[in-house]
């Protein structure tokens, strides 16, 4: 009864609120900025994606029309081709290793540059510049000069009586060359670090220096938990870039993966085979299995958060 009464007093009481004269073209206006997006993402990697798929079932070498070989490249590839279960396993220890190493070495680098200093921004400046330089072929050339025969690593050594090596050109040290080079580019998390711990209440940490903990003890009990959601940020990044890792181990190699195969990386065996040998339908099926190995890591350490990383919820 009430109700009915406030309906006669408020006539527009429980009615449905009016749509205003243009709320019926903004999905249209949305339709309109969305399509370039939509454009790219159906030409640019949708329909690239579903031809590689297809291809990975096919023999085609570029020239001629393919031809539908089923399953074969697969089975050749996990069965057939010791090069390939080689590139697999020299890239999965330079992810294991260059990974790890990267995110530690970015993070303590932040944590010593998070202090406001006068010099502080020129420190962060200096550290993310070969983040900025690692990725090009210049700086593959230029690490293959300092790790040869008679590179400045070398002479380094040779001015402290030590007896250097090629250090590219064996292969007990060739792949850990290109470890250091990853790990050298370590800006782009130190940059994500830095900004985490800025976010860091003071609160927290002038309670825990009342608490008389000392520098050792806050980095483990207050840095590391608070920043564990940006560890696993940037230990996911870093494996997939790790993953895809080419330009290094193709200068530095020469584009073999040499010396014995002991840099012969995932991608530039697919490069070697899909553009020198004109295998492209063997390829996409190297291709497509990164894609799912890639995939695997990421759920991994997605699953395996559960246990190490803290949200403040």
């Amino acid at each position: 009864m009430a109700f009915s009464r406030l309906r006669r007093t408020f006539p527009a009481l429980g009615k449905p609120p009016a749509r205003s004269a243009g709320s019926a073209g903004d999905w249209k206006t949305a339709l309109v900025f969305l399509t370039p997006w939509l454009l790219g993402m159906v030409l640019l990697t949708a329909l690239p994606m579903i031809g590689s798929a297809i291809l990975s079932f096919t023999s085609y070498d570029l020239l001629s029309p393919p031809r539908w070989v089923g399953t074969a490249n697969y089975q050749r590839l996990l069965t057939r081709d010791p090069r390939y279960l080689q590139s697999l396993e020299v890239t999965t220890v330079y992810v294991l290793v260059s990974v790890p190493l990267s995110v530690a070495v970015a993070l303590i680098i932040a944590v010593s540059l998070s202090a406001t200093t006068r010099t502080a921004n020129f420190f962060r400046g200096v550290f993310y510049l070969p983040s900025l330089l690692g990725g090009s072929v210049a700086i593959g050339v230029l690490w293959r000069q300092l790790f040869g025969s008679t590179g400045l690593v070398n002479s380094v050594l040779a001015a402290f009586g030590v007896q250097g090596t090629s250090w590219i050109g064996d292969p007990n040290y060739a792949l850990g060359t290109l470890i250091l080079l990853h790990v050298w580019q370590f800006g782009a998390p130190m940059v994500i670090f830095l900004a985490g711990v800025r976010q860091i209440p003071k609160e927290v940490v002038e309670a825990t220096i009342m608490d008389g903990a000392n520098p050792v003890q806050r980095f483990f009990r207050i840095t590391l938990p608070l920043l564990s959601p940006l560890i696993l940020f940037n230990l996911v990044m870093q494996t997939i870039t790790a993953f895809q890792a080419f330009v290094p181990a193709y200068v530095v190699s020469d584009g073999s993966g040499g010396p014995v195969d002991s840099t012969l990386f995932y991608t530039l065996y697919l490069y070697l085979e899909g553009f020198r040998n004109f295998r492209m339908g063997y390829a996409m099926a190297m291709a497509w299995i990164l894609l799912f190995i890639i995939g695997a890591f990421t759920a991994l350490a997605f699953w395996a958060s559960r246990f190490w990383v803290h949200y403040e919820s």
